[in-house]
């Protein structure tokens, strides 16, 4: 078994509210939660409307696949997440 754990950071200028904070990240968590293979939550810039980062958790039979889902993910966040992704970090046990 391998493990994945990605993490976004996210710059959400001009966002004026908590609720706006939200409805621009799209609603991740349920997105992406429904795929028994990943865990994720909002893990940090909590209190920061302007800022989001997110954590992914994979599990995965095959590092390849592991690979794959975790592309995968940093690529739907990239198409529809109304921000932009300043930073990534990959980290493989």
């Amino acid at each position: 078994m391998h493990i994945g754990i990605l993490t976004l950071h996210i710059s959400l200028p001009g966002c004026q509210s908590l609720k706006e904070k939200r409805q621009r990240m799209g609603g991740l968590h349920e997105r992406f939660g429904r795929n028994p293979a990943v865990a994720v939550c909002e893990s940090g810039e909590l209190d920061r409307l302007e800022a989001s980062e997110w954590t992914f958790v994979v599990v995965a039979t095959a590092v390849p696949k592991l690979e794959s889902l975790l592309s995968e993910i940093e690529d739907k966040i990239q198409r529809t997440v109304d921000g932009r992704v300043m930073e990534t970090n990959r980290e493989l046990l």
